[in-house]
Formats: C-alpha cells, sequence, structure tokens
C-alpha cells in the first residue's frame, strides 16, 4: 500500500489490498441512498477556464434499501478490517439511510464501539412547504478496540459567554475562588457536543467550492482529523470524490490514501493535491487498474497477482508465494483463487489446484491467466462432472475478458 497517493477503483476491491490493521483514521462519505441522478461541472482546482468537465453521478440503487446496504456492508468490513486496533471510522450519512447504517456499522463494530452520533447542523434555502426543512446529516464515530485516539485540546472550542459568567460567580451569583472556576472550564475551551452548527456547506466557501455535487467543507475534516489522528497517521477515504479529506489531512501532516471509482474524480483530486504539494516540488500519483493485455504484461509478478485477485474480488492469502497453490479466497472465504501471469496455462495446473482446494476444503476455484490450454479446459469440465462430493467447480477466467468486465 503506498502513501500519499491516489488509487483509482472500487474501493472494494482496492481495499482489500490494504495490509491488516494498517490505517488509524477512516473518514467515509459514501452514496447516501438519495435515489437521485446528479450532473455536475467540475473545474479545474487552478481556475482554467479550459479545464471544465461534465461529471454523472448517480445515486440509485434498484433493489431498494436492501440492495443499497447490502453493497455498502463487504465495504464497510474491509474498512474494519484495515483500522489499527485503535483505529477509528467516521461514517458520514443522511436521513435517507442513516438508520440502516447505523445498524450495519453496530454489526460489524460492535454497538457497544458506538462512540457518537454526530449531528452536523447548517442552514440553507430550501422549499418544504409541508416538512420542516431537512438541515442536518449524521456522522457516526466508532472505534475498534478498546481504547482510541482522541485528541480533546486540538478540538477545543471557546466557551459561551454565559457559561464564563456562571464559572465567575457561580450558580449562586457570588464570585467564586480560581480553584472552583477550573472545575467549571478548562484552558483553551471545552470539548465540542456532539452537534455541530459552526460548519457552512461548501457552497458558501467560494475558495474550496469545485463542482462536486456532496463536497464537504475543509474545516468540518479538520476536526475530524485532528480529534482522532496524529501526525504521520495514516489517514484513508474510500469514497475520496474531489479529495476534500486528503487534502485537509496533507495540510495537517498525516500520510493519507485516497480511493475512488472515478477517473474524473481522481484527476480532480490529483489536481487539487498537485497544488499542495507544489511548494516541495512533489506530484501525486495516482495508481489506476491496468486497461489492456499490454499493460499487464509489463506488471511485476506481485502486482499481477494483485490484480488478479481484485478483479476476482478477492483478497491475498497470508503470503503472496508458497500458499499451497492458493494465492487469495474470495471475501466470504468460499472461494479459491489462483493467479498465473502465463499464457497457455496447461491441465497440471487445474490438477494441481484441484488438490490444493481439497488441502482447503474448499469445493469451488477460480484461476486466472492469460489464456489456457484445451486440456485445462477439458480438466475443468471433468471436474464439474464428478459424481456428488467428488466435483469441484473450476472456472478459467481470461485476463482479456476480465478487463472487457471492469
Amino acid at each position: 500500500m503506498k502513501t500519499n497517493a491516489i488509487y483509482e477503483g472500487d474501493c472494494l476491491r482496492r481495499i482489500a489490498q490494504f495490509p491488516e490493521g494498517s490505517i488509524e483514521l477512516i473518514y467515509a462519505d459514501p452514496p447516501f441512498f438519495t435515489q437521485r441522478n446528479y450532473e455536475q461541472i467540475w473545474r479545474n482546482p487552478d481556475g482554467s477556464p479550459d479545464e471544465y468537465e461534465l461529471r454523472s453521478f448517480k445515486d440509485r440503487w434498484e433493489g431498494g434499501i436492501e440492495n443499497y446496504i447490502a453493497w455498502m456492508e463487504p465495504r464497510v468490513r474491509e474498512c474494519h478490517r484495515v483500522l489499527k486496533p485503535t483505529g477509528t471510522m467516521y461514517l458520514h450519512c443522511d436521513y435517507h439511510a442513516n438508520s440502516y447504517l447505523r445498524v450495519l456499522m453496530d454489526r460489524v463494530f460492535g454497538a457497544d464501539h458506538l462512540r457518537n452520533e454526530i449531528i452536523w447542523c447548517y442552514t440553507g434555502p430550501g422549499n418544504h412547504p409541508k416538512d420542516f426543512g431537512r438541515k442536518h446529516d449524521t456522522i457516526y464515530r466508532y472505534v475498534k478496540g478498546d481504547t482510541w485516539t482522541f485528541n480533546a485540546d486540538a478540538v477545543r472550542v471557546p466557551y459561551d459567554p454565559r457559561t464564563l459568567a456562571r464559572a465567575e460567580y457561580g450558580q449562586a451569583g457570588y464570585k467564586v475562588l480560581k480553584s472552583a472556576k477550573a472545575s467549571w472550564t478548562q484552558e483553551g475551551g471545552k470539548i465540542p457536543e456532539d452537534w455541530w452548527s459552526e460548519f457552512s456547506p461548501v457552497g458558501r466557501h467560494k475558495n474550496e467550492l469545485l463542482g462536486y455535487p456532496t463536497q464537504k467543507p475543509e474545516a468540518l475534516l479538520e476536526r475530524i482529523i485532528r480529534a482522532s489522528s496524529n501526525s504521520g497517521d495514516i489517514v484513508l477515504d474510500p469514497f475520496c470524490g474531489c479529495g476534500t479529506a486528503v487534502a485537509v489531512a496533507q495540510k495537517e501532516g498525516r500520510r493519507w490514501v485516497g480511493v475512488d471509482v472515478s477517473p474524473v474524480a481522481c484527476k480532480v483530486m490529483k489536481q487539487r493535491l498537485d497544488q499542495l504539494l507544489a511548494v516541495a516540488g512533489k506530484t501525486v500519483e495516482v495508481i489506476s487498474p491496468p486497461r489492456s493485455v499490454a499493460e499487464l504484461k509489463q506488471l511485476t509478478h506481485f502486482e499481477f497477482q494483485q490484480w488478479g485477485l481484485e478483479v476476482s474480488h478477492a483478497v491475498p492469502s497470508t503470503k503472496f508465494s508458497g500458499d499451497m497453490g492458493i494465492d487469495g479466497r474470495t471475501l466470504h472465504g468460499d472461494v479459491a483463487i489462483q493467479v498465473k501471469q502465463q499464457e497457455k496455462v496447461g491441465r497440471n495446473v487445474v490438477d494441481n489446484f484441484k488438490a490444493a482446494m481439497d488441502r482447503d476444503n474448499k469445493h469451488e476455484g477460480i484461476i486466472v491467466a492469460f489464456s489456457f490450454t484445451s486440456g485445462a479446459i477439458e480438466e475443468a469440465a471433468r471436474l464439474r462432472n464428478l459424481p456428488a462430493g467428488e466435483s469441484r467447480l473450476v472456472t478459467l477466467r481470461r485476463a482479456e475478458d476480465l478487463l472487457a468486465e471492469e
């Protein structure tokens, strides 16, 4: 896993390749289940008039909320896996799905690991003649273990003047000693409550606005990052959009990893981060998935193996090599995967893979390679047609076909 880099692709596949227990803080701002289509004009962060693009963004889910939560669950589980034992995850959502996501987060993290249900409330124009205006988001803060990072002094805010007056004169109205006042107040201010009203929507911050439909203000992310990470920690945003979380992480001296499925979003993020790094003479790398067989053949053995696992929705075995013929397993562990950076993979590979599946007690497996011989294809068919209890479903996947499905 490279830090201070942008990964293009589905976060489920990308995060599956990250080491377990490697991330201190995750801020996730996924689609909100709005059942809407968005069309936004994105501008180049440097304001160049010839750098505008129209991006369509779909937040529609056939099959309803059940399909949305089924889509979210493996991604939340991967986020949980890569968190350090002391790590924290913030999940940003709104009224469309917050109750369902709370149940999902309880299931993955444990209900007793919810530390805050933060309400970000804001004002703005709206026209709801039959309802109160919907002007708040929900941000769930979950921790993975029994200890976690929380930098209270980094996020203190000024006391209300009325609170200071009570601390100065006491509830009875007489002036109190300095030692007694200390029990009321803390130097530097108070720790914010779990409702945040001081952050206005990004539309009111013209210097930040990039045109992304769900862009969040930097000040909101500053509080989250300062509270739940330290200098040098790794911050992950699995649904990066235009990159607010990673941009703030960069400014706050954290390492970071951004992931987004949209090539346009990755381009906007790169431009935004390159501007921040220009003073140091650095640029940000966008790690894009291979788009041709020729590009796949240029990968190292381990890079190709990672790609094969990623497109198979699988996670690596404990070891990248020497794992008794199995390179990885699907996210639920029920399908074995072997990846061969070879042409004309033969019958012997299928036979050896079948033996590895037997050792691993797997009845289904996938071999990824550039091409297969007729002997390999015939052997896979023979294994499928064995009597019940002996048959094995070995699927042969050509790299060319997997690229076409992307």
